[in-house]
């Protein structure tokens, strides 16, 4: 059995992760052998907790469920922060596919990142490129000295990594991919087999300070001022 404060900083944590009202039903059904009624009052506890004027955020019943919101009189400064955010960064298939061969081959040149993928991959290094995940590297010592690309620390901070010896596999790096950059799905076995992780040096950056990582934790986008929480309305292109 969990103690008081555990049990309650668990319920925070559920309500928190949930993309959408969590019942207490569910709730006590992930805290396996807690009592309903214990949950329930611990439950309420906290809710009391956020109604205090030192938090900005409270926890509402919406449509039968728990979910965090921010308060309403903190609408005006809470509208003019999420408006002032940058839209969500995503990527096309092409470009996640050119990220991951960077990633896991670098630093690596152009015709060895077009040999790996099979087609031309300029246009979308220059995508990558204006989006900050992918920097060059200097020159390789070879007749005609193509450039060197490597991640960028954008691309650790998107993917919550420490540095790039924490690269997951290629299945985990496709599904934090669709998590942090909101790119297409993508089938599992669908990068080149010759984009299979190998071994690597680190790219230069120092430690970044992301919390935590990896996995991705889930996470929540900004509130939207009282009300269930949310992002601004954004699209994005390749």
């Amino acid at each position: 059995m969990l103690t008081d404060e555990t049990l309650k900083a668990v319920i925070e944590a559920i309500i928190y992760v949930a993309p959408e009202p969590v019942t207490l039903e569910a709730i006590v059904e992930a805290l396996e052998g807690e009592d309903r009624e214990r949950v329930k009052t611990k439950l309420q506890e906290l809710s009391g907790d956020f109604e205090r004027p030192e938090h900005g955020i409270q926890i509402r019943q919406v449509a039968g469920g728990y979910q965090l919101a921010s308060k309403p009189e903190h609408h005006d400064v809470l509208r003019r922060f999420v408006k002032s955010l940058k839209p969500p960064l995503r990527l096309s298939k092409a470009a996640l596919e050119t990220l991951a061969v960077i990633a896991y081959r670098q630093p690596v040149t152009l015709p060895e990142i077009d040999a790996i993928r099979g087609v031309d991959c300029g246009g979308v290094i220059h995508t990558l490129l204006e989006k900050k995940l992918v920097v060059t590297a200097g020159r390789k010592s070879v007749v005609g000295r193509p450039i060197l690309y490597r991640t960028s620390r954008d691309f650790l901070i998107h993917f919550g990594l420490k540095d790039v010896r924490d690269l997951p596999s290629l299945k985990e790096f496709e599904d934090l991919a669709r998590q942090a950059v909101g790119s297409e799905p993508i089938m599992a076995g669908e990068l080149p087999a010759a984009a299979e992780p190998a071994p690597i040096e680190p790219a230069g950056e120092g430690p970044v300070p992301v919390t935590p990582a990896p996995p991705a934790p889930a996470t929540r986008p900004p509130h939207e001022p009282a009300s269930p929480a949310g992002e601004p309305d954004s699209s994005g292109q390749e």
